[in-house]
């Protein structure tokens, strides 16, 4: 397969590329290298897959020099003219849409570049895919968007029509879009509901690298709502087997679904949301006591109220992705920590 991954220097999109490519197919990335977080952490990922920081340059298209089927290129999902002419001259079987505007704290400083890359970017995506007849397209959501939504687990049939970000009704917007794309032109399409992914090569804007380092550096971590918070932590390889298995396999018509009773996770026209996460929701505290016992220092902490735009508890019903694709994700919390902070100290001490 020839497969388009958008976002490539970040976190998952890297993670996804390089297992698709391990895997024999052929790979397309390309990535705006925003500064929304460090670029060199971006710069570092692209070079583990092989492309050169230093021959990087706006619209040049460049051969890893560690994998020979995977192509780079510097675009914006905004840049309406630079994506079309990229689907048009490489006719993708496959689209894993990866890239957009993340963090829900930020869409409340900076909400135009939500609408730019989330909105006109994600539309730009579903165009070209119209417009090359892709086979499928695999795209980003998030568990932000349950929103106000207290009922757990969490389940893609639940409603999600009360998202407390910015960047959570962006994120219900794009399963809106991709639902009105695959009834007007039968493109199979399917979005996977993100909880709380976590590993080596992540994004230092979340929650994982700001403890480890300022418990490195013994400074004081915020822990919102005195860590009386609930989250379902995914460790990045089982996020990637899950992304990875739906790809590859088109959504498909639902032959039995109900316009009277309608499911909101599927249709009668090839488009499915799933769940992806662990299923195994801890407790905000245990999670920084994890990593506190990996680096093997104990964290000064000022506890802080809750913050605009978070949510109590996050637990993912899975169950979809269970029975259809055979998901099961297996790295328990504790080993998942030592794997993220193992790499973390061997990245930060260079």
């Amino acid at each position: 397969m020839k497969i388009l991954v958008t976002g490539i220097a970040g976190f998952i999109g890297f993670h996804v590329a390089k297992k698709l490519l391990i895997e024999g197919h052929e790979v397309f990335g390309f990535d705006n290298i925003n500064d929304y977080y460090d670029i060199n952490l971006k710069y570092a990922r692209l070079r583990e897959l092989g492309i050169d920081k230093e021959l990087i340059q706006e619209g040049k298209q460049i051969i890893s020099t560690l994998f020979p089927l995977l192509k780079f290129c510097k675009l914006s999902l905004e840049d309406r003219t630079g994506v079309e002419n990229l689907f048009i001259d490489e006719q993708f079987d496959l689209v894993c849409h990866l890239a957009a505007q993340a963090g829900v704290r930020y869409s409340l400083e900076n909400p135009h570049a939500y609408a730019e890359s989330n909105l006109v970017g994600f539309l730009n995506i579903l165009e070209g895919c119209r417009q090359t007849k892709v086979k499928h397209l695999a795209y980003a959501s998030s568990s932000s968007v349950y929103g106000l939504n207290e009922k757990m687990p969490l389940s893609p049939e639940d409603s999600v029509d009360h998202p407390v970000s910015l960047y959570a009704a962006t994120k219900k917007a794009n399963e809106l879009m991709a639902h009105a794309y695959s009834h007007l032109y039968q493109i199979p399409t399917t979005g996977l509901r993100f909880f709380t992914v976590y590993g080596p090569w992540g994004r230092p804007d979340m929650s994982p690298i700001l403890f480890a380092s300022a418990i490195a550096s013994g400074k004081p971590i915020k822990v919102f709502n005195h860590g009386k918070m609930m989250r379902d932590f995914t460790y990045i390889d089982d996020i990637v087997e899950g992304v990875v298995k739906v790809l590859l396999s088109p959504a498909e018509p639902q032959a039995d679904w109900d316009a009277l009773l309608p499911s909101t996770a599927s249709s009668k026209a090839p488009y499915r949301v799933y769940n992806i996460g662990n299923a195994k929701p801890v407790e905000l505290m245990y999670f920084i006591e994890s990593i506190e016992k990996a680096m093997g220092k104990v964290a000064v902490k000022e506890m802080h109220p809750m913050q605009p735009g978070d949510v109590l508890k996050t637990f993912a019903d899975v169950s979809e992705l269970e029975k259809n694709f055979d998901y099961h994700p297996s790295t328990s919390v504790e080993k998942g920590v030592n794997l993220f902070v193992d790499w973390f100290k061997s990245y930060y001490s260079k």
